[in-house]
């Protein structure tokens, strides 16, 4: 239920931060807040939320580095980052810092609920194969985590799972990127949209020999992906 999910907020701007604190607490959400990094960070240690919004710029840490740190205490926690940036580049090094998704101001707050309420629904499913190797790579779905060649084990993002389970359920099998982001995140493809061949850039850099000669997750050109194994 949405009223035991626990949301902490970091963001420094106090009308956004008030704003979105009576909309998710009117949406049903438990909200935590704070108006800097190393306070989020605090926040975070202590009270465990069950997601994170994040601004990406702060007045102390940027939004990256509080993103890196809460990954390495915290690797199981959703983090949706908030950003005024546009750009392609800025998206793809916050999903390399960790998060899990990005929302571009100015937003509605109806999309952004969607997105949290879309993380919640898919931590709750279980997993029918929690683990399955990949080549060289044993993926475990349930701790989120990947080894490959016998060495320390990865921690996996939120999305990072939820791709690799849903190509892995229909392995064998192109899955358009409509599908997996309507699947996955929720909402509707955008022509625009590189969210997934962002996540699949990461997943390639952990699982494949040669990311640039992927053999694992292939891509169907002009369509989507495939897992092969």
């Amino acid at each position: 239920m949405d009223t035991k999910r626990t949301i902490l907020v970091i963001e420094d701007e106090p009308h956004i931060l008030l704003g979105l604190k009576d909309a998710l607490e009117f949406e049903g959400f438990s909200v935590l807040s704070a108006g800097s990094g190393k306070a989020g960070l605090g926040v975070a240690q202590k009270e465990r939320p069950d997601a994170v919004l994040l601004d990406l710029m702060l007045p102390d840490l940027n939004g990256y580095q509080v993103c890196e740190e809460l990954r390495r205490t915290s690797p199981l926690v959703p983090i949706i980052m908030l950003t005024a940036k546009s750009q392609e580049a800025d998206k793809i090094r916050g999903l390399e810092a960790g998060a899990d998704d990005y929302v571009t101001k100015p937003f509605s707050i109806g999309e952004l609920v969607a997105r949290i309420r879309a993380i919640f629904r898919r931590t709750q499913r279980p997993s029918e194969a929690p683990t399955f190797r990949l080549g060289e790579a044993t993926i475990n779905l349930a701790a989120h985590s990947l080894q490959r060649d016998g060495k320390r084990a990865e921690q996996l993002s939120f999305y990072e799972v939820e791709l690799l389970r849903f190509l892995h359920e229909r392995q064998g099998q192109a899955v358009g990127r409509d599908e997996l982001l309507d699947k996955i995140w929720g909402l509707e493809a955008s022509p625009t949209n590189r969210t997934i061949d962002n996540f699949v850039v990461k997943l390639r850099k952990k699982i494949e020999k040669s990311p640039d000669k992927p053999v694992h997750i292939l891509t169907v050109y002009g369509f989507g992906y495939k897992l092969v194994d």
